[in-house]
């Protein structure tokens, strides 16, 4: 079962223009039934609110500006993706990613800003507003921990993008207040620490049954553990949570906890963490909800759906299937990490090889004859009703199990062979040295098209990055196209990061800057 995510548009719109409204207008009585100052009353009212904050989660596109799934960009920008698409034109705006030749304009760059600061709003909103609800202490308590949960996944999200970014820990309340300066990464790093933190310490650690989809304490302490792993990585540098200093220790000690007492545990079955069985199983940590629960159809207000749009993109461009429906290409897989994966038994389930396609292929712009199968237009997430290119089912497995476990060896866990072990015997590997190299190699492996590869590249450094994230002279033996097109030269001179927008930048004149390398 999965949570349901109802829309709040028409209560936020108000909101927003709320903000904006001369004060003779304001001195009118509302017209709409629920406005800010008369909604926030009722435990129903705080429901409603939080699962505004949860949608946002969900979000992949931006209207009038751009589709933008976190998954198949960080894809596109690690060396695990190219950018695909129908034709060359089709994936311009994405091969500027998968190039590292990134404008200051570009639009899927604007929708990834527009978003995290969308659910940062409605988050920092909520723990302004739960004060006045009428509700129990534990009630509250437990809104408050999941609202600082969600604002620590989008700050992470925004600062591991653009790294130089705004850090609002209330909501804006007034002209006074537009122009805001760009924090450190120090900063907004200690804020996700602290707000993790916080989340851990409230959250429940079991989800019960009708409830699905809400966030555990685990989740909190495995995105604390994220976060420090790139933060450490990156910044040489450990957390601060409101005083109290996370480091190697203490990170392990969260990981150790979930381990010993989470419940939580590996699939038998590899293949099973991406199918509808598994959603919400035992072995995933945290779990961002998609579906055609109410099934969409309006193509100008993508996100009004659910469906999941990575897996749509990336699924292949075929017609006449009992098993693929109708995918758009993007996020090609590179001959690389077929190559890196070799015999593993994972390829299997981790990489779609054009042989197995039934039907008539269309082969779009860099083709390579490899596709996504984590997250692709398989029958098995075809939705029941709607528009089907909206409406694709699978569920977005943030944080597996099988992550932590590899997370808790990398940080020198006593048990990180048994760890490293426990995730090669689930497929049938023999065991190998738990050394430093065989855990982070293992971690390509095991996490290939999820989503992490490109920030586990770049918290190995920018001479690793250069390495890796280059790729020239590569090519299978089902390209199509010149070599050209698949030869990509990483851009050290950005340290990885994104551009900031630049109709950002315009808007907070002298108080922006913008990121080096462009």
């Amino acid at each position: 079962m999965k949570i349901t995510i109802n829309k709040l548009g028409v209560l936020l719109a108000v909101v927003f223009l709320f903000t904006a409204c001369k004060k003779e207008f304001l001195d009118r009585p509302p017209l709409d039934t629920d406005v800010s100052t008369n909604f926030y009353k009722t435990e129903q009212d705080a429901m409603l609110a939080l699962i505004s904050v949860y949608d946002v989660l969900g979000y992949q596109s931006t209207p009038g500006v751009s589709w933008a799934p976190f998954l198949t960009m960080s894809d596109i920008l690690s060396d695990d993706s190219f950018a695909g698409g129908g034709d060359a034109n089709d994936g311009k705006n994405e091969d500027e990613f998968n190039n590292f030749d990134i404008p200051t304009s570009s639009l899927i760059a604007h929708s990834i800003w527009l978003k995290n600061y969308t659910g940062i709003y409605r988050a920092n909103l909520l723990l302004e507003k739960i004060g006045d609800i009428e509700a129990s202490e534990e009630f509250k308590t437990r809104i408050i921990g999941e609202c600082k949960f969600m604002r620590a996944y989008f700050y992470l999200e925004q600062v591991r993008f653009f790294e130089n970014i705004p850090l609002l820990t209330e909501t804006i309340k007034g002209p006074s207040e537009y122009i805001q300066p760009q924090a450190t990464p120090e900063a907004v790093y200690n804020q996700i620490a602290t707000d993790l933190v916080d989340a851990y310490n409230v959250l429940p650690a079991n989800i019960p049954s009708n409830e699905t989809g809400r966030i555990s304490k685990w989740a909190a302490s495995g995105l604390l553990a994220r976060t420090y792993l790139f933060y450490n990585g990156v910044y040489n540098a450990d957390l601060n949570a409101n005083g109290t200093v996370i480091n190697q220790a203490s990170i392990l000690a969260y990981l150790e906890d979930m381990i010993s007492n989470s419940g939580h545990d590996l699939f038998e079955d590899y293949s099973q963490n991406f199918s509808l069985t598994g959603e919400f199983g035992i072995e995933s940590v945290f779990e961002i909800s998609h579906g055609d629960i109410l099934p969409w159809w309006d193509w100008n207000y993508v996100r009004g759906g659910d469906g999941n749009l990575a897996a749509q993109m990336q699924g292949p461009r075929v017609t006449g299937s009992d098993n693929w429906d109708r995918g758009w290409s993007f996020g090609t897989v590179n001959q690389k990490l077929v190559d890196d994966m070799g015999s593993d038994p994972r390829l299997e389930y981790t990489v779609l090889f054009e042989e197995e396609l039934d039907g008539s292929l269309n082969k779009g712009y860099q083709h390579t004859g490899y596709f996504s199968k984590k997250y692709s237009s398989d029958a098995e997430h075809w939705a029941t009703g709607g528009q089907f290119e909206l409406n694709r089912t699978c569920n977005f497995r943030v944080l597996r199990y099988s992550d932590v476990l590899l997370m808790a060896a990398e940080l020198g866990s006593p048990n990180a062979q048994q760890y490293l072990d426990k995730v090669r015997a689930r497929v049938g590997l023999e065991s190998i040295p738990a050394t430093p190299e065989n855990i982070y190699n293992e971690r390509r492996l095991e996490l290939s098209l999820e989503g992490i590869r490109y920030f586990d590249v770049l918290r190995k450094g920018q001479s690793f990055a250069e390495q890796e994230l280059t790729v020239v002279g590569v090519r299978g033996p089902k390209y199509v196209g010149d070599q050209v097109l698949f030869d990509v030269s990483y851009n050290s001179a950005t340290k990885g990061f994104l551009p900031i927008p630049q109709s950002e930048v315009d808007l907070m004149g002298d108080s922006f800057t913008q990121n080096t390398g462009y």
